[in-house]
């Protein structure tokens, strides 16, 4: 005989709302409870701005110049490039999970045949494709050569005490003079 529970979960709540209601429910659900964090988050939290927190974060340092500045196309090229690749790699987990069944391949075996062709020449128009960017030099990004700003001398002159103690390690130059 079943609980209370077990007959809501197995009988009332699947005959009711069906399968989708069911998966539309634990979504709903799930929702709320994130919507109800961030709610008592929003109340509990302190919230006490300053200029130094509202500034932009860049790894420890003070941001310096304009954040608008433009990014050379090598960046988003490689990006693009990169995921071109990463979602035609995706094609290979479905072909693995298909093909991966012995009793689907020993049935006859020109599945297995036809299987390995197919992922022979996927695999040499991936590495075409490669050997194509690579060629016009598409993956080299190139070293971008910073803009010094000359308004503040004091931020050059620490960062070449840092350059000279790393490039000479042998005339250990102070970071702090005393």
């Amino acid at each position: 005989m079943l609980s209370g529970a077990d007959s809501f979960f197995s009988v009332g709540l699947g005959e009711s709302l069906g399968a989708f209601g069911i998966l539309t429910s634990f979504i709903l659900g799930g929702a709320v409870f994130v919507l109800i964090g961030l709610a008592v988050t929003r109340l509990l939290a302190p919230h006490r701005p300053n200029p130094e927190k509202l500034t932009t974060y860049e790894c420890g340092e003070d941001p310096v110049g304009d954040s608008g500045i433009q990014f050379h196309i090598r960046f988003y090229l490689v990006a693009l490039v990169f995921l071109i690749f990463e979602v035609e790699i995706l094609f290979l987990f479905p072909w693995a999970t298909v093909f991966a069944d012995p009793d689907w391949i020993m049935t006859d075996t020109r599945w297995g045949i036809l299987a390995l062709v197919e992922m022979v020449i996927f695999a040499v128009i991936l590495i075409l494709g490669l050997v194509y960017v690579w060629q016009r030099k598409d993956l080299d990004q190139g070293a971008p050569s910073p803009a010094l700003q000359p308004d503040k001398p004091e931020i050059l002159e620490k960062y070449q005490v840092i350059n000279e103690r790393y490039l000479n390690p042998q005339k250990a130059v102070p970071l702090i003079e005393s």
